[in-house]
């Protein structure tokens, strides 16, 4: 099997080329898309999860020897999480080349952080199944190894430290509430309204609730953290 010149690109881009070629065009056919004759990429995602894992949890081991599990647990949440994986997916133009059915096409599916991460998954596991663990885990390096040397002392999300804040002065949990939504269906963006039992509110946009979120938990956070 001979790849497309934009799958040939796109490996080219990643910097691996197959000798199954067939495992990339599945890393990157989404289930809308599949048919008798075509398989969809969620095994391969399911598989690529868990490759990504330990890729990562060495990777963060070799960064920093000393580090206790209690930095690396949320250093290595921060680097496999789904909004990470589509970070790296957007940057290679992962989405340029999914395949996909015209529904999920016509609704902005190229853009969607569920499906890039799926696929950024599906890639991984796709270099895995045709070359082997350590060239998946160079790939992996390769393509997180920025966000590997800055990721935070302490990586937790900003919802869960902002929660323990508030949980520490006998606070209530802090509520998130949508305050605004603008822009296309296929392409919204939310505005995320945090507030704290103690009357602090800040507020943040982004194209999912959940970022938009995390995003209003980190400012609410710098902003008490600043006046205590």
């Amino acid at each position: 099997m001979k790849l497309s010149s934009d799958l040939q690109e796109f490996s080219d881009r990643i910097g691996h080329r197959f000798g199954k070629p067939e495992l990339l065009v599945r890393a990157l056919t989404h289930a809308s898309m599949s048919s008798a004759n075509r398989d969809d990429n969620e095994r391969l995602e399911f598989l690529g999860d868990r490759v990504l894992g330990l890729a990562m949890a060495e990777a963060l081991l070799a960064d920093d020897p000393k580090a206790p599990e209690g930095l690396l647990a949320p250093r290595f949440n921060a680097m496999v999480r789904k909004e990470t994986c589509a970070e790296v997916a957007r940057e290679i133009d992962l989405g340029a080349v999914l395949k996909m059915g015209r529904s999920e096409m016509k609704t902005g599916g190229r853009r969607k952080e569920a499906l890039l991460a799926d696929a950024m998954e599906a890639v991984i596991a796709a270099v895995y199944l045709d070359a082997g663990f350590d060239v998946a885990r160079d790939l992996v390096q390769r393509l997180w190894g920025a966000r590997v040397r800055a990721v935070e002392d302490d990586a937790r999300d900003s919802k869960t430290s902002l929660q323990e804040w508030a949980q520490a002065r006998g606070d209530a949990p802090p509520e998130y509430v949508e305050v605004g939504r603008s822009g296309p269906d296929h392409a919204p963006v939310f505005t995320i309204e945090g507030r704290l039992q103690s009357g602090e509110t800040e507020s943040a946009e982004a194209g999912s609730k959940r970022q938009a979120e995390q995003a209003a938990a980190k400012a609410l956070l710098a902003r008490v953290k600043g006046s205590s």
